[in-house]
């Protein structure tokens, strides 16, 4: 799905998504699902660019997500625990599992420099980092545990941990959330198009569809 070579009629496909944003999850497994379903889908190439949606989280702080939303948007905790039962409702019906009980909240600018030094296996680790927030209780702005996830996409342990421990992958993040800015994103899971055409929002599968048809009508060149 995703690729380094471009070929003149290739679909870009662009997606702004935060890792400890529950419904990047979910628009992530409904885009892949209209993907499959696209007849184009050889000439989709897919980069995941990044975004925070709390960038001011602290590295290692370690609350639990039902606190720190209680904390941040001035909510009780019965009524994050009802948003919760909603968004794990909507997951499920798309195959995901999401354990809201096990999830800490987490700064993920390092999460984001890892799927930018993750090459080829960039795919694998998005999913990982997912599934390991949202299912496994994992910390995800914890250094060995951003290794681990690196390994098991099939990346090496010891080269990740030194790229982790310097500023690699730091300055394509910063360019990612300009570009968001720029682009005026607001709210993600975001996707462009060719950088012609927009969908904001886990949109259902043929809306996606639709982005995809729309972008296979004007394609790189």
């Amino acid at each position: 799905m995703t690729t380094q070579q471009k070929h003149d009629g290739d679909i870009e496909i662009e997606i702004w998504s935060d890792v400890a944003c529950p419904w990047c999850y979910i628009g992530k497994r409904r885009f892949l699902s209209a993907l499959d379903e696209f007849e184009g889908r050889d000439r989709v190439n897919v980069t995941w660019r990044s975004y925070q949606l709390s960038p001011d989280t602290p590295v290692g702080e370690r609350r639990t997500e039902l606190d720190a939303l209680v904390e941040s948007k001035g909510l009780s905790a019965e009524q994050v625990r009802q948003m919760f039962g909603h968004v794990a409702q909507t997951a499920a019906d798309e195959g995901l599992r999401l354990d809201f009980d096990t999830v800490v909240a987490a700064n993920t600018f390092d999460a984001h420099r890892l799927i930018h030094l993750a090459g080829d296996r960039r795919d694998a680790v998005v999913e990982g980092l997912f599934r390991a927030h949202f299912g496994e209780g994992a910390v995800i702005d914890d250094r060995e545990v951003l290794v681990d996830i690196a390994a098991r996409a099939g990346l090496d342990a010891d080269t990740v941990r030194a790229e982790l421990d310097s500023d690699a992958g730091a300055d394509a993040v910063r360019a990612d959330l300009d570009t968001a800015r720029a682009l005026q994103v607001s709210a993600v899971p975001f996707f462009v198009a060719n950088r012609r055409v927009a969908v904001s929002g886990a949109q259902p599968k043929d809306v996606f569809l639709q982005l995809l048809t729309q972008a296979s009508a004007a394609p790189v060149t």
